[in-house]
């Protein structure tokens, strides 16, 4: 069986494509062939010791697949079952093959394909837990989301929208505005440059409620500054960097801010929070109120390739290797 893993930390030149043998599948355990894997900026900041893990190490926590095999006390799937799962702080989607705990496991709908499946899993709980319970977004309330035509913003915007928020979203360039218009956002900003003053007279000259932020170090400040009074600052990622320590005058004198940095593993780490939130997913999903944009697709081999390419922004939506 082949596998992605890496030695030490560092660029994407440290992923290397080796054999790999999988352990037995256990008596609660399943052993899944996947068929589509997805890639997120997380796997980047793992692979580059942002997120340091122990070494050597495989990468990747989204996945879906076909179970081949499952341990003798496991009722609740079968051979042939078509699964995808989220694995919080236990990466390792990155391989042809995986065993794994079958409650870890989540059966498809039909109408969710192994693709679609495989790119969601992280960044639509992620957009769950953001819009649901981090900040639950109310009917009325309006919504700034950074990276808005990238994997979890174009969800998160979709998502704002059925939930009856009013959204603004921030991209890098024209064409992933066009993107971030095609999957209906209306009022879609280019640049960061400026934000407040730009956002306020989208927003007639009013702050917003809640942040979105997944960029990180380049947004960070302008989005505090494009906050009503008692808004709060949602900084879920760091696709430019870490922002650097923060002052809490920074929040008071900018009207008494929110700030909070929510975690996938604080959210969505037990098999009951994944299954409460991929309902309410993909429920959205097979009603087409939620579309997801794959943009690209990568040989398994190709890892390195896939993640140069996102970090350089060069990709849009979501990315997925194929094994």
């Amino acid at each position: 069986m082949k596998a992605i893993r890496f030695h030490q930390h560092g660029g994407p030149e440290v992923l290397q494509w080796e054999d790999v043998d999988l352990p037995p599948v256990g008596p609660h355990d399943a052993r899944v062939r996947h068929t589509a894997i997805g890639v997120d900026f997380v796997d980047t900041y793992q692979r580059s010791g942002l997120y340091p893990r122990p070494l050597p190490s495989g990468l990747g926590m989204e996945a879906a697949g076909v179970v081949e095999a499952v341990g003798k006390r496991v009722r609740n799937l079968k051979p042939g079952d078509r699964v995808a799962y989220l694995t919080v702080g236990n990466p390792g989607a990155y391989a042809q093959e995986r065993v794994l705990p079958a409650s870890a496991l989540l059966k498809l709908p039909k109408a969710i394909s192994d693709e679609v499946a495989a790119a969601v899993m992280l960044k639509g709980l992620t957009s769950w837990y953001l819009l649901r319970q981090t900040h639950r977004l109310k009917r009325g309330e309006t919504a700034l989301i950074t990276a808005a035509a990238g994997g979890v913003g174009l969800i998160l915007m979709q998502w704002a929208r059925v939930l009856g928020a009013k959204v603004i979203g921030v991209v890098g360039s024209e064409q992933k505005a066009e993107l971030a218009r095609r999957y209906g956002g209306r009022q879609i900003l280019v640049g960061y440059e400026q934000l407040s003053s730009r956002v306020r007279a989208l927003n007639r000259s009013r702050g917003v409620d809640v942040v979105y932020d997944g960029v990180g170090k380049d947004s960070f400040y302008g989005g505090l500054d494009c906050l009503r009074a008692r808004g709060i600052m949602v900084s879920f990622g760091n696709a430019s960097g870490p922002v650097a320590p923060v002052s809490p005058l920074e929040l008071s004198k900018r009207g008494s801010l929110y700030l909070t940095r929510p975690t996938t593993a604080d959210y969505v780490a037990t098999p009951e929070a994944q299954r409460t939130a991929a309902r309410e997913l993909f429920a959205l999903i097979g009603r087409r109120a939620l579309r997801l944009h794959i943009s690209q697709r990568y040989r398994l081999a190709d890892a390195a390739q896939a993640q140069r390419d996102l970090e350089s922004r060069r990709t849009t939506g979501s990315i997925v290797l194929m094994p």
